[in-house]
């Protein structure tokens, strides 16, 4: 799927987008609070046009994004500057070091992978600490009234359920969420900061609930459930 940074950033010029923003702002920052943050390296795989890069930055970390698009590295490095380091390139075969960042976010992106569990595989293989992966919810509201049945691009990536991003999560990383909450439970026009609607998709909410889902997965002080990454592990021949 290829991706205009100018169409992208004109959806969140708009009413609903402009909200939906802020919440998935929302969103991050409250997943990310229990994590250390000062000189701490946080990679975000298809970083776009740099907007939650630039959120990343505001909170004290030290941003890195990867984006297969030329164009959108190009419109992130227009709104970052020397903020941040940028790099085209593929998030299911990245060239990074393995731990070489302490945290990497994968935000609505594994929906248009072409194979997530590899870019799960990849995104903890260079993160030290742990993962943050946003992404847009199959059994909400919004899913059923605004996309399914329609020709649109959103309704042509995968979307997961709950249940299926957890099961991705184990199989490619070992571990199980830490933690995962949700915003946007209504359709999108009810996607407004006033009146009862604001009520609904104001708030976080179990993971479940909402169009959109953050989930944080902890490397740090926690056992793998199944060996990580088996194959760097392989006994030695005599």
């Amino acid at each position: 799927m290829s991706w205009d940074p100018d169409r992208y950033e004109a959806w969140f010029d708009t009413p609903e987008g402009r909200y939906a923003l802020d919440r998935e702002i929302m969103l991050l920052q409250d997943v990310l609070a229990g994590w250390p943050r000062r000189k701490r390296k946080i990679l975000e795989v298809g970083c776009g046009t740099g907007l939650f890069l630039e959120t990343l930055y505001q909170m004290g970390l030290d941003v890195t994004g990867m984006d297969r698009s030329p164009e959108m590295i190009e419109a992130a490095r227009t709104r970052l500057g020397n903020r941040a380091e940028l790099h085209a390139g593929n998030g299911e075969h990245m060239p990074y070091s393995e731990n070489e960042f302490d945290y990497a976010l994968l935000w609505s992106v594994l929906e248009f992978a072409e194979d997530p569990e590899a870019m799960l595989v990849e995104a903890a293989r260079v993160a030290e600490k742990g993962l943050l992966i946003g992404f847009l919810n199959k059994n909400s509201l919004y899913y059923f009234l605004n996309i399914r049945g329609t020709d649109s691009s959103m309704a042509r990536a995968h979307w997961f359920t709950w249940c299926e991003m957890q099961d991705l999560i184990h199989q490619a990383t070992g571990f199980r969420p830490t933690l995962a909450r949700s915003v946007l439970a209504g359709p999108m026009k009810t996607w407004k900061s006033t009146g009862l609607a604001n009520l609904a998709n104001g708030h976080l909410l179990p993971p479940a609930l909402g169009a959109f889902v953050a989930v944080r997965v902890d490397f740090t002080n926690m056992k793998p459930l199944t060996p990580l990454f088996a194959w760097k592990s392989e006994p030695e021949m005599g």
